[in-house]
Protein backbone atom coordinates (compact mmCIF):
# COMPACT_ATOMS: atom_id res chain seq x y z
CA UNK A 1 0.00 0.00 0.00
CA UNK A 2 1.60 3.27 -1.10
CA UNK A 3 0.99 6.13 1.49
CA UNK A 4 1.74 9.99 0.31
CA UNK A 5 2.78 11.47 2.78
CA UNK A 6 3.21 15.76 2.98
CA UNK A 7 5.72 17.37 4.54
CA UNK A 8 5.73 20.91 5.24
CA UNK A 9 9.31 21.59 7.44
CA UNK A 10 12.08 20.00 7.97
CA UNK A 11 11.64 18.88 11.33
CA UNK A 12 8.01 18.12 11.18
CA UNK A 13 9.09 14.38 9.54
CA UNK A 14 6.17 11.09 9.66
CA UNK A 15 8.26 10.15 13.01
CA UNK A 16 6.83 7.39 14.97
CA UNK A 17 3.58 6.96 12.90
CA UNK A 18 5.89 6.67 9.87
CA UNK A 19 7.94 4.06 11.12
CA UNK A 20 4.56 2.02 12.38
CA UNK A 21 2.90 2.67 8.60
CA UNK A 22 6.51 1.52 7.33
CA UNK A 23 7.09 -1.44 9.76
CA UNK A 24 2.71 -2.71 8.58
CA UNK A 25 4.32 -2.54 4.81
CA UNK A 26 3.11 0.51 3.54
CA UNK A 27 5.50 2.19 1.04
CA UNK A 28 5.85 6.25 2.31
CA UNK A 29 5.96 8.23 -0.79
CA UNK A 30 7.11 11.38 1.10
CA UNK A 31 6.66 14.99 -0.79
CA UNK A 32 9.06 17.48 0.62
CA UNK A 33 7.12 20.57 0.31
CA UNK A 34 9.53 22.54 1.54
CA UNK A 35 12.17 21.83 -0.97
CA UNK A 36 10.05 22.94 -3.63
CA UNK A 37 8.65 19.33 -4.29
CA UNK A 38 5.16 19.39 -5.50
CA UNK A 39 1.74 17.70 -4.73
CA UNK A 40 1.01 14.83 -7.36
CA UNK A 41 -1.49 15.21 -9.74
CA UNK A 42 -3.61 12.16 -9.14
CA UNK A 43 -4.06 9.40 -6.91
CA UNK A 44 -2.81 6.65 -9.09
CA UNK A 45 -0.75 4.33 -7.03
CA UNK A 46 -2.16 5.92 -4.18
CA UNK A 47 -4.25 4.26 -1.27
CA UNK A 48 -3.77 6.85 1.39
CA UNK A 49 -2.74 10.56 2.61
CA UNK A 50 -1.00 11.79 5.49
CA UNK A 51 -0.56 15.53 6.38
CA UNK A 52 2.42 16.55 8.76
CA UNK A 53 2.12 20.06 10.62
CA UNK A 54 4.34 23.05 9.95
CA UNK A 55 4.57 27.27 10.25
CA UNK A 56 2.26 27.80 7.90
CA UNK A 57 -1.72 29.28 7.97
CA UNK A 58 -3.90 28.03 5.98
CA UNK A 59 -4.98 31.34 4.42
CA UNK A 60 -1.67 32.24 3.37
CA UNK A 61 -1.61 30.39 -0.16
CA UNK A 62 0.58 33.37 -2.21
CA UNK A 63 3.04 32.89 0.76
CA UNK A 64 3.10 29.08 0.37
CA UNK A 65 2.27 27.74 -3.26
CA UNK A 66 1.44 24.18 -2.31
CA UNK A 67 -1.09 24.83 0.33
CA UNK A 68 -4.23 25.47 -2.68
CA UNK A 69 -2.59 22.07 -4.36
CA UNK A 70 -2.53 20.18 -1.03
CA UNK A 71 -6.07 20.82 0.16
CA UNK A 72 -7.24 20.16 -3.21
CA UNK A 73 -5.49 16.58 -3.28
CA UNK A 74 -7.12 15.81 0.31
CA UNK A 75 -10.39 17.16 -0.59
CA UNK A 76 -9.92 14.49 -3.70
CA UNK A 77 -8.85 11.42 -1.51
CA UNK A 78 -11.50 12.31 1.07
CA UNK A 79 -14.14 12.15 -1.41
CA UNK A 80 -12.34 8.85 -3.09
CA UNK A 81 -13.09 6.98 0.70
CA UNK A 82 -9.11 6.62 0.79
CA UNK A 83 -7.89 6.90 4.48
CA UNK A 84 -6.93 10.66 5.08
CA UNK A 85 -4.73 11.44 8.65
CA UNK A 86 -3.85 15.11 9.04
CA UNK A 87 -1.45 16.35 12.38
CA UNK A 88 -1.29 19.88 13.43
CA UNK A 89 -1.33 22.11 10.29
CA UNK A 90 -2.68 19.06 8.34
CA UNK A 91 -5.55 18.69 10.78
CA UNK A 92 -6.25 22.64 9.42
CA UNK A 93 -5.88 21.10 6.35
CA UNK A 94 -8.54 18.88 6.68
CA UNK A 95 -10.47 21.39 7.91
CA UNK A 96 -10.40 24.21 5.20
CA UNK A 97 -10.40 21.48 2.48
CA UNK A 98 -13.13 19.95 3.13
CA UNK A 99 -15.37 22.95 4.51
CA UNK A 100 -14.80 23.91 7.49
CA UNK A 101 -13.31 26.95 9.20
CA UNK A 102 -9.90 27.69 10.44
CA UNK A 103 -8.89 31.27 12.85
CA UNK A 104 -6.24 32.11 14.58
CA UNK A 105 -6.28 31.48 18.37
CA UNK A 106 -6.66 34.57 20.89
CA UNK A 107 -3.36 33.00 22.43
CA UNK A 108 -1.14 29.89 21.27
CA UNK A 109 -1.50 26.38 22.25
CA UNK A 110 2.28 25.48 23.38
CA UNK A 111 3.65 22.90 25.38
CA UNK A 112 2.03 19.96 27.29
CA UNK A 113 -1.85 20.28 28.24
CA UNK A 114 -4.49 17.41 28.46
CA UNK A 115 -6.54 16.21 25.49
CA UNK A 116 -10.12 15.05 26.73
CA UNK A 117 -11.85 12.30 24.71
CA UNK A 118 -15.25 13.70 23.36
CA UNK A 119 -18.07 10.71 24.33
CA UNK A 120 -17.74 9.53 20.09
CA UNK A 121 -14.46 9.59 20.89
CA UNK A 122 -14.41 7.20 23.42
CA UNK A 123 -16.04 4.89 21.31
CA UNK A 124 -14.35 5.14 18.36
CA UNK A 125 -12.06 2.13 17.48
CA UNK A 126 -9.30 4.69 16.67
CA UNK A 127 -9.24 5.19 20.70
CA UNK A 128 -9.54 1.36 21.34
CA UNK A 129 -7.00 1.27 24.66
CA UNK A 130 -6.84 5.09 24.96
CA UNK A 131 -7.74 6.41 28.42
CA UNK A 132 -9.75 9.29 27.99
CA UNK A 133 -7.60 11.79 29.05
CA UNK A 134 -4.22 12.24 28.01
CA UNK A 135 -1.18 14.65 28.25
CA UNK A 136 -0.16 15.84 24.67
CA UNK A 137 1.86 18.06 23.36
CA UNK A 138 0.80 20.94 21.50
CA UNK A 139 2.22 24.09 19.12
CA UNK A 140 -0.02 25.84 17.31
CA UNK A 141 -1.67 29.59 17.30
CA UNK A 142 -4.54 28.56 14.97
CA UNK A 143 -6.90 26.17 15.70
CA UNK A 144 -10.33 24.33 13.54
CA UNK A 145 -13.21 27.11 14.83
CA UNK A 146 -16.20 25.10 12.51
CA UNK A 147 -15.75 21.42 11.80
CA UNK A 148 -16.43 20.25 8.02
CA UNK A 149 -19.96 18.94 7.02
CA UNK A 150 -20.22 15.12 8.11
CA UNK A 151 -17.65 15.47 10.86
CA UNK A 152 -17.53 13.62 14.62
CA UNK A 153 -16.18 15.74 17.41
CA UNK A 154 -13.43 13.30 18.50
CA UNK A 155 -11.23 15.13 21.26
CA UNK A 156 -10.54 18.65 22.76
CA UNK A 157 -8.81 20.60 25.69
CA UNK A 158 -9.30 23.67 27.54
CA UNK A 159 -7.92 26.42 25.43
CA UNK A 160 -9.08 24.42 21.91
CA UNK A 161 -12.63 22.70 21.10
CA UNK A 162 -11.55 20.64 18.49
CA UNK A 163 -8.69 18.57 19.27
CA UNK A 164 -9.52 15.77 17.16
CA UNK A 165 -12.18 14.79 14.66
CA UNK A 166 -13.56 12.91 12.22
CA UNK A 167 -15.26 13.62 8.90
CA UNK A 168 -17.10 10.71 7.26
CA UNK A 169 -15.52 6.99 8.25
CA UNK A 170 -11.92 7.42 6.83
CA UNK A 171 -10.18 10.80 7.75
CA UNK A 172 -8.96 11.86 10.68
CA UNK A 173 -7.55 14.89 11.90
CA UNK A 174 -5.53 15.49 15.24
CA UNK A 175 -4.72 19.18 16.13
CA UNK A 176 -1.68 17.55 18.70
CA UNK A 177 0.89 16.45 18.09
CA UNK A 178 1.22 12.37 19.01
CA UNK A 179 3.83 11.18 16.56
CA UNK A 180 6.74 12.76 17.75
CA UNK A 181 9.94 11.19 19.12
CA UNK A 182 12.09 13.36 22.43
CA UNK A 183 13.86 14.72 19.83
CA UNK A 184 11.36 16.18 17.81
CA UNK A 185 9.88 17.94 21.01
CA UNK A 186 13.30 19.22 22.07
CA UNK A 187 13.48 20.47 18.89
CA UNK A 188 10.48 22.46 18.73
CA UNK A 189 11.30 23.87 22.34
CA UNK A 190 13.18 26.63 19.76
CA UNK A 191 9.96 27.19 17.31
CA UNK A 192 9.08 30.95 17.29
CA UNK A 193 5.80 29.97 19.33
CA UNK A 194 7.51 28.51 22.01
CA UNK A 195 9.81 31.47 22.47
CA UNK A 196 7.00 34.06 21.93
CA UNK A 197 5.01 32.22 25.03
CA UNK A 198 4.11 33.41 28.57
CA UNK A 199 4.59 29.83 29.27
CA UNK A 200 8.15 29.42 31.07
CA UNK A 201 10.22 27.07 28.56
CA UNK A 202 12.07 25.61 31.41
CA UNK A 203 9.41 24.24 32.85
CA UNK A 204 8.10 22.84 29.40
CA UNK A 205 11.34 20.86 29.60
CA UNK A 206 10.39 19.51 32.88
CA UNK A 207 7.18 18.62 31.87
CA UNK A 208 9.19 16.11 29.23
CA UNK A 209 10.55 14.46 31.94
CA UNK A 210 7.61 13.72 33.39
CA UNK A 211 5.00 12.99 30.88
CA UNK A 212 7.42 11.40 28.18
CA UNK A 213 7.32 8.04 28.84
CA UNK A 214 3.60 8.00 29.17
CA UNK A 215 3.28 10.08 26.26
CA UNK A 216 5.27 8.05 23.73
CA UNK A 217 3.50 4.43 24.81
CA UNK A 218 0.29 5.94 24.09
CA UNK A 219 1.45 7.65 21.00
CA UNK A 220 2.77 4.16 19.83
CA UNK A 221 -0.56 2.79 20.52
CA UNK A 222 -2.76 5.62 18.52
CA UNK A 223 0.07 5.56 15.74
CA UNK A 224 -0.45 1.78 15.87
CA UNK A 225 -4.37 1.69 16.12
CA UNK A 226 -3.96 4.51 12.90
CA UNK A 227 -2.16 2.03 11.05
CA UNK A 228 -4.47 -0.92 11.64
CA UNK A 229 -7.65 -0.01 11.58
CA UNK A 230 -7.70 2.72 8.98
CA UNK A 231 -4.89 2.07 6.65
CA UNK A 232 -4.32 -1.74 6.60
CA UNK A 233 -8.40 -2.05 7.10
CA UNK A 234 -8.63 -0.18 3.67
CA UNK A 235 -6.51 -2.36 1.48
Amino acid sequence: MSIVVFQHEPHEPPARIGESLTRNGHRLHIIKLFEGQTVPVDLDDVDGVVSMGGAANVDETAKFVWLEPEMAYIKKAHDAGKPVVGICLGAQLIAAALGGKVAAMSAPEVGWKEVKLAFPGQTDVIFQGMPHNTMQFHLHGQEVTALPPDSTPLAGSSQCRNQAFRVGMTTYAFQYHFEWEAADIQAAMNDSLVVRSTQNRAQMMNDQVIHYGSYRRLGDRLCENLTIMLFNAAR
